[in-house]
């Protein structure tokens, strides 16, 4: 469903009800949550579906496409800025991860988000050495509250 990196049609309903699903928080688990940042090019909101990993105390996204994921370059270009619904939206600033320091998270996330296992080749059961490999690969952002400017 996501050759290339790129949802084919399949993908993109599925991922349209999701975040229908995931923005309202029914039957749908609190760390499913859905992502509204700014188009970077069409200055409109884009809405997608993701899955929160929660690792020492702190809450992040993953890109289980990598870095070639819309999402990724959205919320680059909009410095961060985003707002993040379960139920009620939130205003957050998602904060790059450095490389050194996702290999745990990408483990974690692994075990709280099952429909991504397919698209990292590490089993989450591996040691964090081997996810080390891939770290580079697949972007990790902290989600933080939004301060004001």
């Amino acid at each position: 469903m996501y050759r290339d990196g790129r949802p084919n049609r399949l993908a993109r309903l599925l991922n349209r009800l999701s975040a229908v699903q995931f923005s309202t928080g029914f039957l749908a688990p609190t760390g499913w949550v859905t992502l509204e940042v700014t188009g970077r090019v069409s200055g409109r909101p884009v809405v997608f579906p993701l899955v929160v990993a929660d690792y020492e105390d702190e809450r992040y996204l993953v890109s289980m496409l990598g870095e070639n994921a819309n999402w990724v370059a959205n919320v680059r270009a909009a410095n961060g800025e985003a707002m993040l619904r379960h139920g009620r939206a939130r205003p957050v600033r998602l904060v790059d991860v450095p490389v050194a320091e996702r290999a745990p998270i990408l483990r974690r996330y692994l075990d709280v988000a099952p429909g991504a296992r397919a698209h990292l080749p590490v089993d989450r059961t591996e040691p964090v050495g081997q996810f080390e490999r891939i770290a580079a690969n697949y972007p990790v952002f902290r989600i933080s509250a939004q301060t004001e400017h």
